[in-house]
């Protein structure tokens, strides 16, 4: 085909065209395709049938052109050689203008087009970051793993057994007339699924003062309270047993910058002088995740819990810090605790972690060792009883803390997501009003200034 013939053709398929615009190429190209045939690639570029006398009815290999891949087709329509492609949809002008990217498509209908951007259609897809992978609860069933995955330790069979029992018996009866914690949230009044209580010891744990319970006023939930009772004889027994327990373990950790630095003769010591107990009847009794109030025990507290009864399962839920979000995410750790058992949650416990006791679908019944006395048979129980040993630092004595707009005293909460060199260092009091106050509070709330509160004495890593 000479010259002038080609300008022929060219002007016969130009003349055929339905006002678009295609380059010579792409002209060319559908005449080749059609041996030719004006009227044919006239037709081909028109987005009609095919004659059927045409070369791509005969088996060859059909270019297809970029404009055809983009047109909105079936995705499994394909030339087999015996049926040509189906009529496109749409037919593509190039822009004009030199070095342009993009590239007009005029559809069969006379709507207005937009232009399409190659450099979107035709670049791989942008790499998506995975968000980190849940992982399923993981169950810790030896002091081993509990020292493994998180800053607790979990001691087995830690009161001698009689003394276990009695103030299992002891507990129960006290805890029928224990109150279940009612507070605002949301609107509405809700009430703790479990009973609790709280003691007192009758000194401080630091020097000795028996006097401190007369100038203290406990808060709990935005309200005062009564002065609480003080410990029990087998409470105090076992509260010296723990306290062995918890002294042994600090000599092998190492302390927190703001822990409370209580060294005696070169040893670490710690002191209970508060309890808080709780009673949990039953499968359905519970409490949900949260993190014990700092207000009284300061920033790092070493906090010891004796669980006698039933056993239940302890979970554990890691706060991620927000600079880690992206890269993994939190996982809960399961810890059964049986009878007579003792959990320390050390010191970043509080900072780092939420726990709780959930709901459980069965449970087994305890079945005392011992007897209330020699003329009362065993009868088992469905009951857990807790009790917290905690000691409230001399730093933080109530009369200390302070109270917001509402006049009631604040509340301390550690900052959880933010932590530098694996260290909390930021706390605020906030208001708590609101939990009684028929969900009204004030809204207040200012970073703790350790040293305008005269706060401490803290302690460095020992």
């Amino acid at each position: 085909m000479d010259s002038n013939d080609t300008d022929t053709l060219l002007a016969l398929v130009l003349s055929l065209l339905n006002d678009q615009i295609f380059n010579t190429d792409r002209i060319l190209d559908a005449l080749v395709q059609c041996d030719g045939d004006a009227v044919a690639a006239a037709n081909m570029l028109n987005g009609k049938q095919v004659p059927l006398d045409s070369e791509v009815r005969k088996g060859k290999r059909k270019r297809i052109e970029l404009d055809s891949w983009l047109k909105t087709a079936r995705p499994n329509t394909v030339s087999n050689g015996n049926s040509p492609l189906p009529p496109p949809t749409a037919t593509l002008r190039p822009i004009s203008k030199p070095g342009s990217s993009s590239i007009r498509v005029k559809p069969t209908s006379k709507s207005e087009s937009k232009p399409v951007d190659l450099s979107k259609v035709l670049k791989q897809p942008p790499s998506m970051k995975k968000a980190p992978i849940g992982l399923p609860p993981l169950l810790l069933s030896s002091p081993s793993l509990v020292a493994e995955y998180t800053p607790c330790t979990l001691h087995l069979s830690v009161l001698p057994p009689e003394l276990a029992c009695k103030l299992f018996y002891i507990m129960v009866d006290a805890s029928r007339k224990w109150s279940r914690n009612k507070w605002w949230l949301f609107d509405r009044v809700v009430e703790s699924p479990h009973r609790t209580s709280f003691y007192a010891r009758k000194h401080n744990g630091v020097d000795g003062d028996e006097t401190w319970q007369e100038a203290a006023q406990y808060w709990y939930n935005g309200r005062a309270t009564e002065t609480p009772e003080t410990f029990p004889p087998e409470m105090e027994d076992a509260c010296k047993v723990v306290e062995e327990i918890v002294n042994e373990e600090m000599n092998k950790r190492r302390r927190f910058k703001l822990e409370w630095k209580n060294v005696v003769d070169g040893e670490k010591s710690w002191r209970a002088n508060v309890a808080a107990s709780n009673c949990y009847e039953g499968t359905k009794e519970s409490v949900g995740l949260h993190s014990d109030q700092l207000t009284y025990l300061g920033p790092y507290p070493t906090i010891a819990s004796i669980s006698l009864g039933t056993r239940r399962l302890f979970s554990l839920r890691e706060v991620i810090p927000a600079a880690e979000e992206g890269s993994r995410k939190a996982r809960t750790f399961n810890i059964p605790l049986p009878h007579n058992s003792l959990t320390i949650m050390h010191a970043s416990c509080q900072e780092k972690f939420k726990h709780s006791i959930p709901p459980q679908s069965v449970i087994d019944m305890y079945r005392p060792a011992f007897s209330r006395s020699s003329e009362t048979q065993i009868e088992p129980s469905n009951c857990r009883i807790n009790i917290t040993f905690r000691f409230y630092r001399p730093d933080f004595h109530p009369a200390s803390i302070p109270r917001c707009k509402c006049g009631v005293p604040t509340i301390l909460r550690p900052d959880m997501r933010n932590r530098s060199e694996e260290e909390t260092d930021r706390y605020w009091w906030t208001c708590y009003a609101g939990a009684q106050n028929e969900g009204k509070g004030c809204n207040f709330w200012k970073v703790m200034d350790i040293d305008a509160e005269g706060r401490g004495k803290f302690t460095a890593t020992i």
